[in-house]
């Protein structure tokens, strides 16, 4: 199958209440192809944006962002980009806790409006599942 250009562009309203997408890629330059345009226009229309990543990846995911034309450092000091590890999110060593992670990501979405953003846009790389499953199974 090829690999196709386009990027992720989801109508206005599209998504309804329950405003929730799980995408696969293969590899980060497609993860980032797809997903470039989705998180820049959050930055233009002054959303949050919080970010669960390898940690592994991290001064790579905010080369990426500083590279669509997003002034990360500004992001970062104003509050509006928070990047954090894996480990603060769904994965505590090598064990995920599912209430943990709920109760981590609804304390995340309500923080938002608390700090003056109407929206926020979450992402996090899941590839630590792959991993974790992977571990349980051997």
């Amino acid at each position: 199958m090829e690999a196709s250009d386009t990027s992720l562009q989801i109508p206005p309203n599209a998504l309804g209440e329950n405003r929730h997408i799980c995408a696969f890629f293969n590899g980060m330059d497609e993860h980032y192809r797809v997903l470039n345009s989705f998180i820049k226009e959050g930055f233009e229309q002054g959303d949050r944006a919080f970010h669960l990543v390898d940690p592994a990846r991290r001064e790579d995911h905010l080369k990426r962002l500083a590279d669509t034309g997003i002034d990360v450092e500004e992001a970062m000091e104003s509050g509006q980009l928070e990047v954090h590890p894996w480990q603060d999110g769904p994965l505590h060593g090598t064990r995920f806790d599912q209430d943990e992670w709920l109760e981590g990501f609804e304390h995340v979405l309500q923080s938002g409006p608390a700090a003056g953003y109407a929206q926020t846009r979450f992402l996090a790389q899941m590839e630590w599942a792959s991993w974790t499953c992977q571990v349980s199974m051997t």
